[in-house]
C-alpha cells in the first residue's frame, strides 16, 4: 500500500451493529437495524476553541481525552444497543416496564445498561489492578526472592505489570469465544479501514476500503497496551515509596491492599496522559524505524479486528463522511436514533437543536404534542416516549431542521377555527391575519358582496364566507395571480364547504363589477429584506407572496390606482400591512383615491397589523 498522504484527525470505534466517529465539531454513529436499514445519529460535540485551554496542554490533554473518549464512546456504545432493537418488543411491555414509566419515569432498559456499566467498571477494577495484586501477592509469599523487600521492589512490580499484560492478552483470547463481540471486531476492522482509504487519498468506496489494511496507528488496543505498558513504570516508581511508607507507618493486609488499589486508580490519569502523548508521537510516521515502537500494538490489533463485509463498511463510511459533512458545515443539522426516551429528554434536546438553528421552540412544542397526541399544556408532564412515537416525532424533526415550515410538513395548519390544507403553493395563514377577518365579517351586511385580492390558500375568503353563512347571505369572489395557489383556495374551500368562486387575476385585471368590501393581505415585505427573513420563509414560502418592491408598497399602489371602479360608494376595503407601514399606506391611498375614512387596528404585539379605508 503506498505512504499515506492525507493523515486525518478523526477516529472511531466499533459499536452494536455500527461504527461511531468521531471528528473535531461532530460525532456520527450509523448502525445497521435488525430490517437491515442504515440509520444515523449525528451530534455536534464542543469545537477545538470553544474547549478550555488545558485540552491543548501537552500530558494534561492526554487525560481529558481519555476521558472524553470514554464517555462519548459509551455513549455511543449504549445508544447504538438502543437503536438496533427490533420492533416486535415494541407493545409488549412487562409490568415491570410499565410500572418504571409510570411510577418512576424511568425506562427498564436505563436501568440495565447503568448496572452494565458499573458492572463493568468493577470488573475491570477487578482484572486490571486487584487480580494482578492477589497473584504477585502470592508469589511473593512463596518466594520472598521477588518480594517487595527484594531490589527495592522492582522485581515485584514488574511481575504485577507481567500479570497485567497476560490478564488483558487472556481477555481479548476469551471475547474472540463470542460470536457478538467477534462480529463487532469486524466492525472495528471496518473503522480501521475506512480511516485508512481516506488518509491513502482514496476515494471511500467498498471496493477501496476493503484493500486497505485494518491496522491502525490511532488504535484504542494500541492505546491500552501503551498504558498497560506505561503503567507498570508509573505503579513501580510510585509503588516503591508508597511500600515505604506503610512498613513506616505499619499498615499491612487488607488495607495495605486496598490503598494500593486506590493510589493505582489515581495514577491512571498520570499513565493515561503519556500513554496519550507517546500514542500520538507514533501515529506522526510510517518509518521503519518505529516499527518495533509500533508491533505490540500492531499484533494485539490482529485479534481485536477482524475483515469486514461490504455491509459493515459501508456503514463506517457512512459515519465518517458525515462526520467529514458536519465538520466542514455548521448548517447539516443533527440526527438521533429513534430510540425509547423520556419526554423531558427529548423536548431539550430538539429545543436545543432549534435554537442552534434560529428555529422557534414554540415548533418543537407543537411536534411533540400533535406527534404524541398530547395536550402543549401537558409537555411538562414527566412520561416514558416509547421508540415507535419518538420515530414519529423525528420524523417530523428531521423535515423541519432543514428549514421547511411546520404546517407545510404536517400538510395543514388552524386558522381563524377551520382546518386549511397548506403547501408550497401558498403562503402560511398567519394568526395575525385573523385580526383581518374579524374586521371583514363585521363589516358585512345581508346581501353584500366581497372581493379578496391576493388569496393566496383562500384562507381569508374562506373563512369570511363560513362565518358569514352563519346569519348573513354574502357573495364572497376570490382571485389569486398564481393557478398553484388558486388550486389550494379550490380545496380549501371545499373542505370547509364555504361558498367562495375563484378567479385567476393579477389583482383587478380580470375583475368584473363593484363590491361592498374588498379584503387584501398583499406582498409586502421590501425586495431588500427578504434574505433577512428566517429561513423557513424565505426559502420555502413563495416568493412571490412576499416581495412587494422596493420598499414593500408597490402592491398598495396599484391598488390605489384602481379601487374607485371596483368598490361601491359607501364600501369599505381592509388591508393587511408590515409593521411601520400603515401610515405610509393611508398617505398612499389618500393622494390616489376620494376615502372618507382611514383607521388602523393594532394585533396583539401593538403592531399597526390592519388598515381600514372608506370610500
Amino acid at each position: 500500500m503506498k505512504k499515506k498522504t492525507n493523515r486525518t484527525y478523526i477516529g472511531g470505534q466499533a459499536v452494536i451493529q455500527g461504527v461511531m466517529m468521531r471528528g473535531k465539531r461532530s460525532m456520527a454513529t450509523v448502525v445497521r437495524d435488525d430490517e437491515g436499514q442504515l440509520q444515523y445519529e449525528a451530534v455536534r460535540i464542543t469545537p477545538p476553541e470553544k474547549r478550555s485551554r488545558a485540552s491543548r496542554i501537552p500530558f494534561v490533554r492526554g487525560i481529558i481525552n481519555f476521558v472524553t473518549s470514554l464517555v462519548s464512546g459509551m455513549k455511543a456504545l449504549l445508544r447504538s444497543s438502543e437503536a438496533v432493537l427490533p420492533d416486535e418488543e415494541e407493545g409488549k411491555q412487562s409490568k415491570l416496564s410499565k410500572w418504571l414509566a409510570d411510577r418512576w419515569h424511568v425506562s427498564l432498559g436505563d436501568i440495565v445498561m447503568t448496572i452494565s456499566v458499573l458492572l463493568g467498571v468493577v470488573i475491570a477494577v477487578g482484572l486490571f489492578i486487584f487480580l494482578p495484586l492477589y497473584f504477585t501477592g502470592l508469589i511473593a509469599k512463596a518466594a520472598p526472592a521477588v518480594g517487595k523487600d527484594a531490589m527495592y521492589g522492582l522485581w515485584y512490580y514488574l511481575i504485577e505489570g507481567g500479570f497485567r499484560l497476560v490478564i488483558f492478552f487472556l481477555y481479548i483470547l476469551f471475547t474472540l469465544l463470542f460470536k457478538s463481540l467477534r462480529e463487532t471486531y469486524m466492525y472495528h476492522g471496518a473503522e480501521h479501514k475506512t480511516i485508512n482509504c481516506y488518509e491513502y487519498g482514496l476515494p471511500l468506496t467498498t471496493e477501496n476500503v476493503k484493500k486497505c489494511t485494518r491496522l491502525h496507528d490511532r488504535c484504542g488496543t494500541t492505546f491500552l497496551f501503551i498504558v498497560l505498558f506505561i503503567s507498570i513504570v508509573i505503579f513501580a516508581l510510585a509503588g516503591v515509596p508508597l511500600d515505604m511508607f506503610f512498613r513506616y507507618a505499619g499498615i499491612s493486609g487488607v488495607l495495605e491492599r486496598v490503598l494500593s488499589i486506590v493510589v493505582r486508580l489515581l495514577l491512571l490519569p498520570i499513565v493515561a496522559g503519556i500513554s496519550y502523548e507517546i500514542l500520538k508521537l507514533l501515529s506522526y510516521t510510517d518509518s521503519p524505524l518505529v516499527l518495533p515502537l509500533k508491533a505490540p500494538g500492531f499484533l494485539l490489533q490482529k485479534l481485536t479486528t477482524r475483515e469486514p463485509d461490504d455491509r459493515m463498511i459501508e456503514c463506517a463510511i457512512g459515519a465518517f463522511k458525515k462526520v467529514l459533512e458536519m465538520d466542514a458545515d455548521e448548517s447539516v443539522p443533527e440526527k438521533f436514533f429513534a430510540t425509547e426516551s423520556k419526554l423531558s429528554e427529548l423536548s431539550a434536546r430538539i429545543k436545543r437543536c432549534f435554537a442552534d438553528r434560529g428555529i422557534d421552540e414554540a415548533d418543537a412544542e407543537w411536534i411533540l404534542s400533535i406527534s404524541l397526541g398530547i395536550k402543549r399544556s401537558d409537555l411538562g408532564k414527566e412520561r416514558i416516549v416509547a421508540r415507535r412515537d419518538v420515530k414519529r416525532v423525528l420524523d417530523v424533526f428531521d423535515q423541519r431542521v432543514t428549514g421547511r415550515p411546520l404546517w407545510y410538513i404536517y400538510g395543514d395548519t388552524e386558522f381563524y377555527g377551520y382546518t386549511f390544507k397548506v403547501d408550497e403553493r401558498a403562503l402560511i395563514p398567519r394568526p395575525e391575519t385573523e385580526i383581518l377577518v374579524r374586521q371583514a365579517v363585521s363589516a358585512l351586511s345581508e346581501g353584500d358582496s366581497m372581493l379578496d385580492l391576493c388569496t393566496g390558500s383562500g384562507a381569508i375568503a374562506v373563512a369570511v364566507a363560513c362565518e358569514a353563512a352563519k346569519d348573513k347571505n354574502v357573495v364572497v369572489t376570490a382571485s389569486d395571480i398564481s393557478e398553484g395557489a388558486l388550486e389550494l383556495a379550490r380545496e380549501n374551500a371545499r373542505i370547509n364547504k364555504a361558498s367562495v368562486t375563484f378567479v385567476k387575476s393579477d389583482l383587478f385585471d380580470n375583475i368584473h363589477g363593484r363590491y361592498n368590501l374588498i379584503t387584501a393581505n398583499p406582498p409586502y415585505v421590501a425586495t431588500k429584506e427578504i434574505e433577512e427573513l428566517p429561513k423557513d420563509v424565505k426559502d420555502f414560502e413563495p416568493r412571490i407572496a412576499l416581495d412587494g418592491g422596493a420598499d414593500g408598497l408597490d402592491f398598495y399602489r396599484r391598488i390605489a390606482e384602481k379601487i374607485g371602479r371596483y368598490v361601491v360608494r359607501g364600501g369599505m376595503l381592509i388591508l393587511e400591512c408590515g409593521e411601520g407601514q400603515a401610515q405610509e399606506i393611508i398617505k398612499i391611498f389618500q393622494a390616489e383615491t376620494r376615502c372618507d375614512f382611514a383607521m388602523v387596528v393594532k394585533d396583539l404585539a401593538g403592531v399597526e397589523r390592519v388598515v381600514k379605508l372608506g370610500f
